[in-house]
């Protein structure tokens, strides 16, 4: 099976499997115990919050939670009264998160991007004044992987006194985090790192209101034992894509020019420049996702969100750029990375593009 799905989850670092095979079967204790075995444990994950930190913008403090959704709810529904102003290509954790504040009475203003996926900064100028609380932006787009200002939309942010924050998880580890971000969640799983793990960076002076009462972890905002298995695999995935930066960015820079090469008749859905290169979002008519899918059973790709995948309805962040139904019905979504082999990309793309030709025969 040839694996090109990774903005819906990465292959787990060996490295990362590694560190965490210890923690669980042998350094078992509750790392907030005090005895011994207990600060050995605690320690385990203090290296692994300094690993993540070094990904993040300086300033302020990681709290580890169960993934980013739970960092995206905390810093949503914790944020102080008032409006919010977010994107409509945003991740359905954002976007369902903000419509449930919406139905307790906050003001939200939902920003449309352009057919390149990007949003008007003039537009949002205007919706972030005063009285706006929280602004929520991505910096990686999960669906077409177009890079939005996130830097110029937290300055503005800033001039109308509101907090931004950054959904960070397509690009942590890949694309800098601007210093001005006051909120960013990140995912483990996307990094090669384990599932279940994410965290919430806070800059200094930043405290949302806890979602999660009981033991007081996590400098009270985040109750919960943590797992010291979980945070190291983490740990050490950040490290490796600190450490790995070029070599990881020269490759999937490679397969992205390739990728181009091999889909040449298909549209690019999104900014061809303002854009991650290993997520392409490619199009091309006549042609039914759900069912090159079904035909290709060699290859893992997309049709978008793995959250939203199952609900039949096409996909909100291809629609916000125009899309007709048909044309966001025949879009495919593939990801590569760290692991990903020439070959393996050759090979797939001569399936899909099978696949496809054989869809649009008469």
């Amino acid at each position: 099976m040839i694996y090109l799905d990774y903005q819906a989850t990465t292959p787990l670092a060996p490295e990362a499997f590694d560190a965490m095979i210890p923690l669980l079967r042998d350094q078992f204790a509750n790392p907030h115990s005090a005895h011994r075995l207990g600060r050995a444990a605690a320690a385990q994950v203090e290296v692994a919050r300094d690993e993540v930190g070094k990904l993040l913008p300086s300033g302020g403090k990681t709290l580890f939670t169960s993934g980013a959704t739970e960092a995206l709810n905390i810093a949503i529904q914790g944020a102080p009264a008032g409006g919010i102003v977010t994107i409509a290509t945003e991740h359905a954790a954002v976007l369902d998160t903000v419509e449930a504040m919406r139905r307790t009475g906050r003001a939200v203003t939902v920003l449309s991007v352009g057919a390149d996926g990007l949003v008007d900064l003039d537009a949002a100028r205007q919706a972030i004044v005063p009285g706006v609380s929280l602004v929520v932006a991505m910096l990686v787009n999960n669906e077409i992987g177009v890079i939005q200002p996130v830097e110029a939309m937290a300055m503005m942010a800033h001039d109308a006194g509101a907090l931004f924050l950054c959904d960070a998880v397509q690009g942590y580890g890949r694309v800098p985090i601007p210093q001005q971000c006051d909120m960013v969640a990140v995912s483990a799983h996307k990094i090669h790192g384990p599932k279940g793990i994410g965290a919430l960076w806070l800059r200094d002076g930043v405290k949302p209101m806890p979602l999660i009462h009981g033991g007081g972890q996590e400098g009270g905002l985040r109750s919960g034992t943590l797992s010291p298995a979980l945070c190291a695999g983490f740990g050490v995935a950040a490290r490796l894509m600190r450490e790995r930066a070029d070599s990881d960015r020269a490759h999937v820079e490679s397969l992205a020019a390739l990728a181009r090469a091999l889909f040449a008749d298909w549209t690019l859905n999104g900014s061809a420049t303002a854009r991650y290169p290993g997520n392409l979002n490619l199009r091309r008519d006549g042609i039914d996702g759900a069912r090159l899918l079904s035909h290709c059973r060699t290859v893992a790709f997309s049709l978008g969100s793995a959250c939203a995948s199952g609900s039949g309805r096409p996909s909100h962040v291809l629609r916000a750029l125009g899309l007709t139904d048909g044309q966001a019905r025949g879009s495919v979504r593939i990801g590569f990375g760290r692991y990903t082999d020439r070959q393996e990309l050759e090979r797939a793309a001569e399936a899909l593009q099978e696949a496809a030709a054989a869809q649009a025969a008469p």
